[in-house]
């Protein structure tokens, strides 16, 4: 899941550019025709071929000079009826001439510099101050990352949610042109962050009463037996004892599977013969804990389907004898929506306060650790990540983002 989110946000920087071409291209006014070129004019007879070539400002001076020198006839004649010589007439003409030509030019690149090249998304905002991301581009953008979430087994509700706090971050927002790609992925981070629900911290937890009793629950086939011998050692190594309370007395070898677990562990397994009361196997296990001055009580139990009435009865059972300090649902990262569909029953009949994903070394899609805390309510307490006792570790949350190389 986390490179397909990284992939993702690439591409919602491509499709933003995209996009905002495509509106550009239909907005963008029709470009100015060029003028046509001004038909080339004869050349002139090769003794005034000196003249053309000449300056505006020389034809002015020369002008000048035939001025003065008509002038200068009426002066000696004595009259004014002095017509101008046939080249002051032509020097008049060229003048006027070239006054157009320059005339034109000017319209000429007055009119290129009203005309803006045209530019991508990118070239766009780095040229201007901002950008403001409109509600019809951002739905057209996000249409894909929801797709990409759903088919990674996030909750529904989690999409939902995750739409309508990138909308209210982005839509509308003005957004300095430097800081816009930061903005989003900022966006993207605070929106996945409040999926999470505010951690327990156990180890403290444990400290304020002793025995502390846990009992944890979970599907069949979840991990469940091994977590709890994974959850045993994590206690151990931060100096905390423990008790293991044999409650499955359902499921066959079950006693045997978590008697191993403690031997190989150190851990004292309190049991009963198959089919005895659960309740009173947990009961058994916690009155040895407060004899032998045992900080924590583990309760296993029988795997429950969550669509079984009477056995989730039985479970209620178990939590009404033992009054635990603290309930945990164990489920499997990779059973996806079934997993978070489980998680939310389970908290919903008996009232769970935290949960264990377990096999996150595996799960490549990652919708469920998104979705399970915010559909349940509840925090995720501790990711399985392989076979070994060491292999649990406490959920972090600004990891788990970090993880997401946003």
């Amino acid at each position: 899941m986390f490179k397909f989110l990284k992939q993702k946000l690439q591409g919602w920087f491509k499709s933003s550019e995209e996009e905002v071409e495509k509106k550009a291209k239909k907005a963008a006014p029709a470009k100015k025709e060029k003028k046509p070129e001004k038909p080339v004019k004869k050349a002139k007879p090769a003794e005034q071929e000196t003249h053309k070539k000449r300056t505006k400002t020389e034809l002015v001076e020369e002008r000048k000079i035939g001025g003065d020198l008509i002038e200068d006839i009426k002066k000696e004649k004595g009259t004014e009826e002095i017509r101008p010589i046939p080249r002051q007439e032509e020097i008049e003409a060229e003048i006027k001439e070239v006054e157009a030509e320059e005339k034109e030019e000017e319209n000429l690149r007055k009119t290129s510099q009203e005309e803006p090249e045209k530019k991508g998304f990118w070239q766009k905002i780095k040229s201007s101050f901002s950008y403001r991301i409109t509600e019809e581009d951002f739905e057209s953008i996000f249409s894909s990352l929801e797709e990409i979430l759903l088919e990674n087994n996030t909750a529904l509700d989690v999409v939902d949610h995750i739409k309508e706090t990138l909308k209210k971050e982005l839509v509308n927002q003005e957004v300095k042109k430097e800081k816009i790609e930061e903005k989003i992925k900022q966006a993207l981070s605070s929106s996945l962050e409040s999926l999470f629900m505010p951690g327990i911290n156990i180890l403290e937890k444990i400290k304020q009463k002793k025995p502390f009793v846990i009992v944890l629950f979970g599907i069949n086939g979840s991990g469940k037996t091994t977590t709890i011998a994974k959850l045993a050692n994590y206690l151990n190594k931060n100096k905390l004892s423990s008790v293991f309370a044999a409650s499955d007395t359902f499921r066959a070898a079950s006693i045997e599977q978590l008697r191993i677990h403690g031997e190989k562990l150190g851990i004292k397994t309190i049991s009963q013969s198959y089919g005895a009361d659960p309740a009173a196997v947990a009961f058994d296990a916690i009155e040895y804990a407060k004899s032998h001055k045992i900080d924590v009580v583990l309760i296993d139990t029988a795997g429950r389907m969550h669509t079984k009435d009477s056995l989730m009865k039985e479970m209620e059972k178990v939590v009404r004898v033992t009054k635990p300090d603290l309930k945990i649902f164990i489920a499997e990262s990779i059973a996806g929506n079934d997993a978070i569909e489980q998680a939310k029953i389970f908290s919903e009949t008996i009232g769970v306060d935290g949960i264990i994903l377990s096999k996150a070394d595996i799960d490549e899609k990652g919708g469920t650790s998104l979705s399970v805390s915010f559909i349940t309510k509840k925090p995720i307490l501790f990711l399985g990540t392989g076979q070994e006792y060491k292999d649990l570790e406490p959920f972090d949350k600004e990891k788990f983002l970090k993880d997401l190389e946003l």
